[in-house]
């Protein structure tokens, strides 16, 4: 099984792809130097594989090296950062 996280930049969103299938996304609405970001779903047959972390932590991998910040008004996102410190920096 092979994941990959993708920017959709026609979409406004993140998405994760189990062996080339969309099984989630995370929206991602930019203005300037800040992404909101609003809303994340995994589709119910791919829940309970940790793909939600997979995808949040690759987004925000990729904001990071783009030099942007988030407003992580999704509270998945904004649990996420909680937890996971090492992007607490992110955060507008």
């Amino acid at each position: 099984m092979t994941n990959n996280v993708v920017h959709n930049t026609d979409q406004r969103r993140y998405e994760i792809l189990v062996d080339g299938i969309l099984a989630g996304f995370a929206e991602a609405h930019e203005d300037g130097d800040v992404v909101t970001m609003p809303h994340t779903e995994i589709f119910e047959q791919f829940e309970g594989q940790g793909l939600g972390s997979e995808l949040v932590s690759g987004a925000l991998d990729d904001i990071r090296v783009r030099g942007k910040k988030i407003v992580p008004t999704c509270s998945y996102v904004e649990r996420f950062v909680q937890k996971h410190r090492d992007y607490a920096d992110l955060v507008a």
